[in-house]
């Protein structure tokens, strides 16, 4: 699943979550299935993060990108 529709997955049980029509058990169920979502999508924004952090030099070599202030 894309991380957008990841993102969209959690806004639609986060919705359902606060729409005080689900039992306990189906509550317990959706939060544990958001955490996943929410677990998935960390990994993938630090992946992200880190290949941004990352250019290529005038050799082909990737570096760290230091941004000076």
């Amino acid at each position: 699943m894309k991380f957008e529709e990841k993102i969209k997955k959690l806004e639609d049980i986060v919705a359902t979550l606060e729409s005080d029509t689900n039992d306990l058990e189906d509550s317990i169920n959706k939060y544990s299935e958001a955490m996943k979502l929410v677990k998935e999508c960390d990994e993938q924004l630090k992946n992200i993060e880190e290949s941004v952090n990352k250019i290529v030099s005038e050799n082909g070599e990737l570096e760290d990108l230091n941004i000076e202030e």
